[in-house]
């Protein structure tokens, strides 16, 4: 495949890479995120089966599960969550643990 105009061919192939590291740092973060759950949640249901937007408090998670998650996902991505995440709606979902993780990256510039 060509390069796009104005890019050159190293350029492009460094681009490509960045993308499917990016990629891949997205499916390794869920796959942690679903480990957690899997251990530490206490769903009565498959995690496996669970969308990303699935709601976990109605799929059986109790508050008390929540904190044994965080304090999992603590530890499996080494970062501690700020007190002005300690909300009921950052581990609603998958995408919101997600989205939490991040923008404790982005912040620590990791």
């Amino acid at each position: 495949m060509l390069p796009p105009l104005g890019i050159s061919e190293t350029d492009a192939q460094a681009i490509e890479a960045a993308e499917e590291r990016t990629v891949s740092q997205v499916d390794h973060s869920s796959e942690l995120i679903r480990a957690a759950l899997s251990e530490h949640a206490r769903l009565p249901v498959d995690v496996e089966g669970l969308s990303d937007d699935a709601d976990l408090y109605r799929a059986g998670m109790t508050s008390h599960a929540s904190v044994n998650l965080m304090l999992a996902l603590e530890d499996a991505f080494d970062l501690e969550f700020p007190d002005h995440m300690l909300r009921r709606s950052v581990f609603a979902s998958i995408a919101s643990i997600h989205a939490a993780i991040d923008e404790i990256r982005a912040g620590a510039g990791t």
